[in-house]
């Protein structure tokens, strides 16, 4: 099996995942003030939703940052999202903080061995692929730790996610936006296109795009909007529908869970379906074997 096979296939097992999924019981607002989620790649937006969902409560910080700002980790618990629990910055964390609880999916690994506690995610994959699965399972898991939380238990969103990314067409040069609640997956969206296809994606906060990274964009660029429709939204379609900007604004669900597992599916299906079109069998990252040892190199 290759790695889009991988891919696609981890992208399916979420229907059933999703209706056995074991949420965590959710943490005092008051203990919540003392505490930091961390992560990197996808790990980072898993722990940027726990940030959002908990009205800003907790914190979502870089691993490097807090390891460069050791002050900050002293007197806090730190929640660490790290599917395999290898990467070297936030072991180095894990020891030096108040208290430290992995989130892995790897109970024997470097991190899980450094903390205080763990949170046991599922085995990943035995492919080398792109996070899917294992992503939706981390996010879920923080924002529960952060805030009540029921899963739909049917697969409505998945289906819907799939017909509408099979409408889309974007281009190799991608903007995705998002706002307090979307930006991660926005983050999330942009990644998948990095790993997949090594495409141009920018990911952006509605509000700054309108002032920053407007001012790069093209003809023919495409820009992604995860966002329900509003007034702000609508008008902004209409002004880059003008200036030859495609847009793709899909219908999004309006209670918060159901709009986080419809835009992860969402993501996933449209780096997935422009993959299929370029007739690619393996994720860029596993073929570029440059990039990936400089990663390498740098994260473990």
């Amino acid at each position: 099996m290759n790695s889009i096979e991988a891919y696609e296939r981890d992208i399916e097992s979420q229907m059933s995942f999703l209706k056995s999924f074991k949420k965590q019981k959710p943490l005092s607002p008051n203990l919540q003030k003392s505490i930091f989620f961390t992560g990197s790649g996808d790990s980072l937006v898993s722990a940027m939703l726990a940030e959002s969902f908990s009205n800003g409560i907790v914190k979502a910080m870089d691993p490097l940052d807090l390891y460069s700002n050791k002050q900050l980790v002293k007197s806090k618990h730190v929640y660490f999202v790290s599917i395999s629990g290898n990467t070297i910055t936030n072991i180095r964390v894990a020891e030096i903080a108040k208290k430290a609880i992995a989130i892995t999916s790897n109970p024997n690994s470097k991190l899980a061995k450094s903390s205080d506690d763990t949170i046991i995610l599922s085995p990943n994959s035995n492919v080398f692929t792109a996070g899917s699965i294992s992503f939706l399972e981390s996010a879920l898991t923080c924002i529960s730790l952060v805030k009540k939380i029921v899963i739909p238990k049917n697969d409505t969103l998945f289906f819907k996610a799939k017909s509408d990314a099979k409408k889309v067409k974007t281009s190799k040069r991608l903007f995705i936006l998002g706002n307090l609640y979307t930006y991660p997956l926005a983050m999330y969206c942009a990644a998948k296109f990095y790993e997949l296809l090594g495409y141009d994606a920018h990911y952006c906060r509605i509000e700054q795009f309108s002032h920053m990274e407007l001012f790069s964009t093209k003809k023919g660029d495409t820009v992604i909007i995860f966002e329900e429709e509003n007034f702000h939204n609508k008008q902004l379609v209409k002004n880059l529908k003008k200036i030859g900007i495609n847009v793709i604004h899909p219908d999004t669900p309006s209670e918060k869970i159901s709009q986080i597992i419809y835009l992860t599916f969402f993501s996933q299906l449209l780096s997935l379906n422009e993959a299929k079109k370029k007739k690619k069998e393996d994720c860029h990252f596993v073929t570029a074997d440059k990039i990936r040892n400089v990663s390498n190199q740098m994260i473990y």
